[in-house]
């Protein structure tokens, strides 16, 4: 949270941009690089401090957006990490094909002095350790991509987990509801039989009375009025 929150979103993304389009720019002076190997190693230096920098930028951007309050506004700024990380693996391919169009041409030119009768020689040992450093950088550079898409993958599985554990409590919480509901529809069932029941005892207890009064009226009348 430290790092993320000195650098606020908006002044990320601008900074996101602007290594982009320096890297953009670099990787074009490589191209356009008439040697020799050491000005391209020297630009190849400048890219991959740039690249070291957006890589920063792009994970402070990335926690902050992991730490935001709203769901919408995280699932926003992880969709637009998501964007830079694949324009910095586009900027990376262009840095690598800039780099072998640079020494073609480069290789090209040796070939034509060598041809002039210059030092073969050495020039070709130059141009071979030229060769390794950049591919040693390169391959540096690299490796530190497939990390921070390690680091992605791995986080993506946690976010899985976590979607699988809550789809299994919804499912739980489902079947507990349902056995619930059983229990009501019963009780209801039963509260209704109870009812009925209360209902019946209560007319025979009146059909009852009526008989003992009507019983009782009967023999008062036959002791008081016989001759009736």
């Amino acid at each position: 949270m430290a790092a993320a929150a000195c650098v606020p979103v908006r002044v990320c993304h601008q900074e996101i941009v602007k290594f982009d389009l320096e890297i953009k720019a670099a990787v074009q002076d490589i191209r356009d690089c008439p040697g020799p190997l050491s000005a391209l190693t020297e630009l190849n230096a400048a890219v991959k401090e740039k690249f070291r920098q957006l890589r920063g930028r792009i994970q402070e951007l990335e926690q902050m957006a992991r730490e935001q309050d709203k769901e919408s506004e995280k699932q926003a700024l992880l969709q637009e990490v998501e964007n830079h990380k694949k324009q910095m693996l586009s900027n990376q391919a262009a840095w690598r094909k800039a780099n072998l169009a640079c020494k073609i041409a480069i290789d090209n030119a040796e070939k034509d002095q060598l041809l002039q009768g210059r030092d073969s020689l050495r020039q070709r040992k130059t141009t071979k350790e030229s060769l390794a450093e950049s591919a040693s950088n390169i391959t540096e550079s690299l490796m530190g991509i497939s990390r921070m898409m390690s680091q992605q993958v791995q986080q993506s599985e946690e976010t899985v987990q976590t979607l699988a554990n809550s789809s299994r409590t919804i499912l739980e919480a489902n079947e507990e509801f349902k056995s619930m509901s059983g229990t009501i529809q019963l009780g209801r069932k039963l509260i209704t039989k109870y009812n009925r029941r209360e209902l019946t005892d209560k007319l025979l207890i009146f059909l009852a009375l009526a008989l003992f009064l009507a019983t009782v009226l009967y023999i008062l009348k036959k002791r008081l009025f016989p001759f009736l």
